[in-house]
Parts: C-alpha cells; sequence; structure tokens
C-alpha cells in the first residue's frame, strides 16, 4: 500500500485526486502502477484502477490478468469493479472506503452480485488512515483552507 500512496501523491502533485494503485502477479511482481489522470487525460475512465489495467493487459499480451491483485488507496467504484472482473483479477486490497460511491461494501456489495460471471476477493481499510488523510487533505486544500462547502 506504501507504493500506492506514493502514486497517489504523484497524481495529487499534477492537480487529480490522489488516489494510487498497483497491480501484483501472484508472485508479487509489479504489473503496472498508475494514479487518476481524468483532468490530465481528458478521460472520465482514467481512475489509477482502469489506468493499471490498461498497462498490465498491454504488457502481458492479453486483456485477463487471472491471479493478479489490485491494491488501490480507494474503494473501487462500479466501473472500476466492472473491468477488474472483466479482467478477471483474484483480488482487490484497498486502503480508505468511499462512503459516496464505494463499489467494494461503502455503497455496493459488488463482488456478491449474482449475475456476474467472476468472482473476486476483496479487503478494505489497509492503512485506511494514511490514505484517508490524504484524500481528505487534498479536497480541504481544494475547498480554500479547510472551509465547509455544502
Amino acid at each position: 500500500m506504501a507504493l500506492a500512496l506514493a502514486e497517489a501523491a504523484t497524481g495529487g502533485a499534477t492537480g487529480e485526486v490522489p488516489v494510487g494503485a498497483l497491480l501484483v502477479d501472484a508472485h508479487g511482481a509489479i504489473l503496472a502502477k498508475a494514479h487518476n489522470a481524468p483532468i490530465t487525460l481528458q478521460d472520465p475512465t482514467a481512475h489509477a484502477e482502469i489506468r493499471c489495467l490498461r498497462a498490465a493487459a498491454k504488457t502481458r499480451g492479453n486483456y485477463r490478468l487471472p491471479g493478479a491483485s489490485l491494491v488501490v488507496t480507494l474503494e473501487p467504484c462500479v466501473m472500476c469493479l466492472g473491468a477488474l472482473v472483466h479482467a478477471r483479477v483474484a483480488s482487490v486490497v484497498f486502503g480508505a472506503a468511499d462512503p459516496k460511491t464505494g463499489a467494494f461494501g461503502s455503497r455496493l456489495d459488488g463482488p456478491a452480485l449474482p449475475f456476474l460471471n467472476h468472482r473476486l476477493n476483496f479487503l478494505g481499510g489497509v492503512m485506511a488512515e494514511s490514505c484517508g488523510d490524504m484524500l481528505r487533505e487534498f479536497f480541504r486544500v481544494r475547498r480554500g483552507k479547510g472551509e465547509e462547502t455544502a
């Protein structure tokens, strides 16, 4: 998770929401790492998770990544859940829960949806405080030095 946090910091430094991810194979070798970049790339699908899947699939020469595990600083959304299922990723480890759009337990128990044709394991809350603090600080600064907004 520390590597994913470093990737998130890289994205945050460019003005992107600081979410970082890495994809590792069954032996723990890093296949890809990425941070959010929808603003930079002008691409609404450029979440850290999607960018990792794209890079790893290109490297592997296959869109399926069985045995791979995603480590990400924020609970993935529904879009990312769908991509992870299609890629046949084995497991997801995330840091901070996302109470607004989290698809791994916070808003939706996505991996348990009965119509999905692939099951993946997940574990949330790994280094949750550090991951959440980075996001909270980013939005505190972005919203104007801690002023509360509705």
